[in-house]
């Protein structure tokens, strides 16, 4: 096993650094047009690759490669839920997730990394609906994260697109490395 990449230990314990971090990778990219090209992109990485080698793990104590796909659809699931309540509802409350528990619980690693990635094309499909059909005064609407605080629907629109920048580079680099240790 190869020694963790510095830039994965990030820790959630401070979310404002976090929250930056994101931010940070998507710039002043139109963060519509991120999640919009999201899971080709995916798709790009993922084409011609084995389950088995997408199925291992080339840093010990990280995530395979496909656990990196099921946490973006585990990502998807839960932001689809977050953007519909904060929507409909007035500051509503929303409730973080323990990433690793819902990619153990749900046996991640076990699915096939096909199925995986057209859960994540439908899930974002439906959701980019609801995105792109948005007045400017809806993304101004917030929910009440319980570790977060006050989050709005354009903020979090921001983050998930530097969500998705910074998993893409994770599995571009987990990919490698476990084709390279092959």
């Amino acid at each position: 096993m190869s020694a963790t990449p510095a830039k994965d230990r990030i820790e959630i314990t401070q979310p404002s650094t976090y929250i930056g971090k994101l931010l940070d990778l998507l710039g002043s990219r139109d963060p519509l047009e991120v999640l919009a090209a999201t899971a080709d992109a995916l798709e790009g990485i993922l084409r011609g690759k084995p389950a088995r080698l997408l199925q291992s793990r080339p840093f010990e104590g990280k995530w395979t490669p496909n656990e990196v796909l099921g946490h973006l659809a585990d990502t998807e699931w839960v932001y689809g839920f977050r953007i519909r309540l904060i929507l409909c509802e007035d500051r509503p409350t929303i409730l973080g997730m323990d990433q690793e528990k819902w990619v153990i619980g749900q046996r991640r690693n076990e699915r096939d990394p096909a199925d995986q990635l057209e859960e994540f094309r439908a899930l974002r499909g439906r959701n980019l609906e609801l995105w792109r059909g948005m007045r400017p005064a809806d993304l101004e609407r917030v929910g009440l994260h319980n570790e977060r605080g006050e989050e709005s629907l354009g903020l979090m629109r921001r983050v998930i697109a530097g969500h998705d920048l910074s998993h893409i580079d994770q599995l571009t680099r987990y990919v490698a490395a476990a084709a390279g240790g092959r």
